[in-house]
């Protein structure tokens, strides 16, 4: 049984137990069936929800398989169905962005990547267009909006943390967040008249999404760390 949505919050506030109205899952129960509790990380592609399916759009969870267990995988770990028992996504990547995705037994896991005190950085790549204005944006986009991505622009009342904002490429930005507001880039992007037609998370902390494939996963390693 897998806990999405408000779940996920509850879950990280009480230390690894999910409660919703129709989950209830304690992860010390987990660790009776499980030796260890498993963190891994999927490339997920446009089309799917992190959390529980909505309007028909199928869970990220749902990629998880023996068949979409990435070759590459240098974990040596073996994937057994009973790892998707109470397993959730540890932040949000919305239904038309596509990148890394964690999701985890390990509540002290989810603390650490969207509890309240986290500073755990992401890394964005975001492919945008100004107005008319579909190649080399570089060039016409006026340096104090950038300035304004950096730092000064609020949404919801509440003013953003400063972020890294650089360009990677002519049509493309590089985003570096250390917090994690809903849509919160694209939300960015509106105010300062961009458009985002396209948007891909590369890292969370010091782990990369290198060469995984998309709609594939694999094991956080021993070795890794956030």
């Amino acid at each position: 049984m897998a806990c999405f949505g408000q779940a996920q919050e509850e879950w990280v506030s009480t230390g690894g137990t999910a409660r919703s109205s129709n989950c209830y899952v304690e992860c010390t129960q987990l660790c009776m069936h499980s030796t260890e509790l498993v963190t891994v990380l999927l490339h997920k592609p446009v089309g799917y929800v992190s959390g529980q399916a909505e309007d028909g759009h199928a869970p990220a969870v749902s990629l998880l398989s023996e068949r979409t267990h990435w070759r590459g995988d240098s974990s040596r770990l073996r994937f057994d169905p009973s790892q998707l028992r109470g397993i959730a996504p540890a932040g949000r990547l919305d239904l038309d962005s596509n990148g890394l995705l964690v999701l985890t037994q390990d509540g002290r896991v989810a603390r650490q990547l969207i509890g309240a005190e986290s500073s755990v950085t992401k890394e964005y790549l975001v492919r945008v267009t100004w107005g008319n204005v579909t190649r080399d944006v570089r060039s016409v986009f006026p340096a104090s909006k950038l300035s304004k991505l950096r730092h000064g622009l609020s949404l919801d009342g509440k003013m953003l943390r400063p972020a890294q904002v650089e360009w990677q490429n002519p049509e493309q930005l590089r985003f570096v967040l250390n917090e994690g507001r809903k849509r919160q880039i694209r939300r960015m992007c509106d105010l300062v008249g961009l458009k985002v037609v396209g948007l891909k998370r590369i890292r969370i902390g010091r782990v990369v999404l290198g060469s995984l494939p998309p709609g594939q996963w694999r094991y956080l390693s021993p070795n890794e760390r956030f």
